[in-house]
């Protein structure tokens, strides 16, 4: 038997409603509520020939323990395949932008993360399966619809997939508040795999020394440190930054 989880809110859901809607099993709405954003949902699910039950919002409680579901669930089977990265990587036509995750165990961060990444266009997300947060319902409502398109990849080796990137001539560039050159000092390149650790801890020992270049987020005020997803979208960001000269401002992903 698949299994199966449920997603929350309406950016989550309908994101899976548009990317894979084969995979949605059911589309639990607040029976009370019947504002533009419950009629999208509606439509899209018509659309899709998904089974859609109009519920009390304490049965949508039920799921979400009483948080903020906003009113609508998704009951979805998980996917069962997917494109590997090593297929991802040669379709891509242009310069691979990747977010990679070295301890982000939190799926509050996970979840941002994932959003940061798909806002700045990268083309996917790499996180070791020994210390990642995987994708459940906390990531999927944080993440904002960007946990159902964005590929997350959790490699059991995480040094040896970033030898193999680097093989790749993808460059490794880790962010460490303690690299000599600053982030905006720093000579990018196009093909890169931005590497971020958990905040405190930051990256492991290995992962660092695969890094083929350490740049630092200069930090101006009394805190000593970002948040990973915040940390995350400023790397990602700069990156796609230094590409708008050459009229790349699209949506790389999906190329």
């Amino acid at each position: 038997m698949k299994s199966v989880r449920a997603i929350f809110g309406f950016h989550a859901v309908l994101a899976r409603l548009r990317a894979d809607p084969a995979t949605v099993e059911e589309i639990l709405l607040d029976e009370k509520r019947g504002d533009a954003r419950v009629k999208d949902v509606v439509a899209a699910a018509e659309r899709a020939g998904t089974r859609l039950m109009r519920v009390p919002v304490k049965r949508l409680d039920g799921f979400y323990g009483g948080g903020r579901h906003q009113g609508v669930v998704a009951i979805v089977r998980e996917r069962q395949t997917r494109e590997t990265l090593d297929a991802l990587l040669e379709r891509l036509s242009q310069p691979p932008i990747l977010l990679v995750l070295d301890g982000v165990t939190d799926p509050h961060n996970l979840g941002a993360c994932l959003r940061v990444a798909d806002a700045a266009g990268a083309h996917a997300v790499i996180a070791p399966k020994d210390r990642a947060a995987g994708i459940g319902a906390t990531v999927s409502k944080v993440a904002s619809g960007a946990a159902e398109t964005m590929p997350y990849y959790m490699v059991t080796n995480l040094a040896r997939t970033l030898d193999e990137l680097k093989e790749r001539r993808i460059w490794v560039v880790g962010a460490d508040e303690h690299a000599p050159a600053t982030l905006y000092e720093a000579d990018l390149p196009e093909s890169i795999a931005w590497v971020l650790g958990a905040e405190g801890e930051g990256m492991r020992r290995l992962t660092r020394e695969r890094c083929d270049a350490l740049v630092r987020i200069p930090m101006l005020g009394s805190v000593a440190s970002l948040n990973v997803s915040v940390a995350s979208g400023l790397c990602l960001f700069e990156s796609r930054r230094r590409r708008l000269g050459t009229g790349d401002a699209g949506h790389a992903k999906q190329d």
